[in-house]
């Protein structure tokens, strides 16, 4: 049965519909920077996306092919997720959403390596005839945070910040966004088949204890 990351994982990718503290360890990530509204049509973050499961599925069907990557096991390829800031603006103002920089990314297996990636990208380029030199290796290690599953439309995710950041404040935490530290998203839900209602999102801040 092939391995899932949600399953496996479900403290960092299942959490209750309440906040709770956790603290992530180091992951290696495919990742795709960009700016820019994620709901404009032909838009920077939409052509991430592709560009990131393009990577994602050649790194998965390698065990059909010449390349035979070691440590290789068959796996579920982990769902989407995003880092997301505005310059000037600390924590996240969801109104405006031209401001956004972001961060697209799909997590890797352990198995890959850099020469894994980089020969992953190259195949992409080249079965796909398509420039997939924005697609970078990326590790990152957020450490403490509080986070929650939002149900529902991302712009109703103001209401579960406020939880979180009421929480934190009473378990004596603050918020710790920093250029490193991030707004982050997991979604769990293909927006095109379920109803924005009913949505899954993985909402995650960095937070620090109060001295």
């Amino acid at each position: 049965m092939a391995f899932d990351y949600k399953k496996e994982y479900k403290e960092f990718y299942m959490p209750k519909a309440k906040p709770e503290i956790v603290t992530v360890p180091s992951m290696n990530y495919i990742a795709v920077r960009g700016t820019g509204n994620p709901n404009e049509e032909g838009g920077e973050y939409k052509a991430s996306i592709g560009l990131l499961y393009g990577v994602a599925f050649t790194i998965k069907m390698s065990k059909k092919g010449d390349r035979q990557i070691e440590g290789y096991f068959d796996y579920v390829v982990p769902p989407l997720e995003g880092f997301w800031w505005q310059d000037g603006i600390y924590g996240f103002d969801y109104t405006q959403k031209d401001l956004f920089h972001w961060i697209s990314v799909i997590r890797l297996p352990d198995f890959v390596e850099q020469e894994d990636f980089k020969w992953a990208v190259a195949e992409a380029e080249k079965k796909k005839k398509q420039d997939f030199s924005a697609v970078e290796f990326m590790t990152i290690e957020e450490g403490l945070c509080v986070q929650m599953m939002h149900i529902g439309p991302f712009d109703d995710e103001p209401a579960s910040v406020a939880l979180m950041d009421s929480y934190i404040a009473e378990q004596g935490y603050e918020n710790d966004f920093s250029s490193s530290r991030l707004h982050h998203e997991i979604y769990l839900s293909d927006a095109r088949k379920v109803a924005p209602e009913k949505w899954k999102t993985v909402i995650r801040h960095p937070i620090r204890k109060i001295i």
